[in-house]
């Protein structure tokens, strides 16, 4: 990889069963990790204690990373796909959000203190929105073909489903900071504050690294 070294897969320190089989979405609320199953068609509160659904309901739109955001989760679903904002305590659409242009292929998505980062495939960029406007307010190419996204400590993270990668990029100038494999096949990502969780998708599990073993601390 272009101005990276790729070191052996980094230790996995927590592992906890996924409650079905098409992992998508991941994120964080400072409770609860949230989940998204696209086959499934529903989103799980996990406890990270244990790993226990602590609530679900049916979503028929999922189709790819789990947002948070002003206390609403914000899924990549529809089509064209579109930040869908949901009522964690109901399960229900309370508004939307579009990406433009739609043909950008958006598949991540977290929030951070200067607004919402997505990441997208067609270009690879990572990108700086304006949660109201939807506007770019920033833009970085990225290497690889993106999944899931997230913020951590003035860093965005995006994971590489088929290389099985994540990569820590400078958030104020997209500085490629590090890459590090991880093992399995990572979809949704998510950061609770110490602790970097994705989703193996191949094994149907959360799984969790420290972000120092990802920033080469």
């Amino acid at each position: 990889m272009s101005g990276s070294t790729i070191a052996p897969p980094v230790e996995v320190v927590r592992s906890l069963p996924g409650p079905a089989g098409y992992m998508c979405g991941l994120t964080w609320d400072g409770t609860w990790l949230w989940h998204s199953d696209q086959d499934a068609a529903r989103i799980f509160a996990i406890d990270p204690a244990d790993g226990a659904v602590r609530r679900s309901f049916g979503y028929p739109d999922v189709r790819a990373d789990l947002g948070y955001a002003d206390g609403k989760l914000c899924q990549i679903g529809g089509r064209p796909k579109r930040i869908l904002l949901i009522d964690p305590a109901t399960g229900q659409t309370v508004g939307s959000k579009p990406v433009r242009p739609s043909n950008g292929r958006v598949t991540g998505m977290e929030t951070g203190p200067e607004g919402v980062w997505l990441c997208l495939r067609a270009p690879a960029v990572i990108q700086l929105r304006d949660f109201e406007t939807m506007t770019v307010q920033r833009e970085h190419p990225v290497v690889g073909s993106p999944s899931g996204l997230t913020y951590a400590e003035g860093h965005v993270l995006y994971a590489e489903f088929e290389d099985g990668l994540l990569h820590a990029v400078d958030a104020e100038s997209g500085r490629l900071v590090s890459t590090v494999r991880l093992p399995g096949h990572p979809t949704g990502l998510a950061w609770d504050g110490e602790l970097v969780w994705y989703c193996d998708f191949a094994d149907r599990r959360f799984k969790a690294v420290r972000l120092p073993d990802v920033l080469g601390g």
